[in-house]
């Protein structure tokens, strides 16, 4: 029986680790074992990633709707409380666009929130 060798499926893996690693500076995108490394990191990088994305956007939508309130002489916190006890289900997201978009809309989403206070 004829002998098998790795060196097509070698390459082949080789040279898609390398692709990843296109545009990284020096050695970490011509070497194997550098790129390897690299790309490895990198992933762990991009995970993390993901999760702090998610983080750092709630930050901001509670910064925007704080300053929105702020005017209307009321704080972030009873705002959101407010909402609650009146039954309105917004996210943040939608509150802070609305917030920027259409500023009457609202304000009558505070009123809303004072009153169920």
């Amino acid at each position: 029986m004829a002998r098998v060798k790795g060196a097509m499926m070698t390459r082949k893996r080789r040279n898609k680790m390398l692709k990843l690693a296109k545009g990284y500076w020096g050695s970490k995108s011509k070497h194997f074992k550098m790129a390897k490394q690299a790309v490895k990191k990198s992933g762990v990088y991009a995970y993390v990633g993901r999760k702090q994305k998610k983080r750092e956007f709630r930050k901001l939508w509670i910064a925007r709707l704080s300053a929105a309130v702020a005017p209307y002489g009321i704080n972030y916190s009873r705002f959101m409380n407010g909402l609650k006890k009146a039954n309105v289900t917004m996210n943040r997201k939608a509150l802070s666009e609305l917030a920027i978009a259409d500023p009457a809309a609202f304000a009558a989403l505070v009123e809303v929130a004072k009153k169920a206070l």
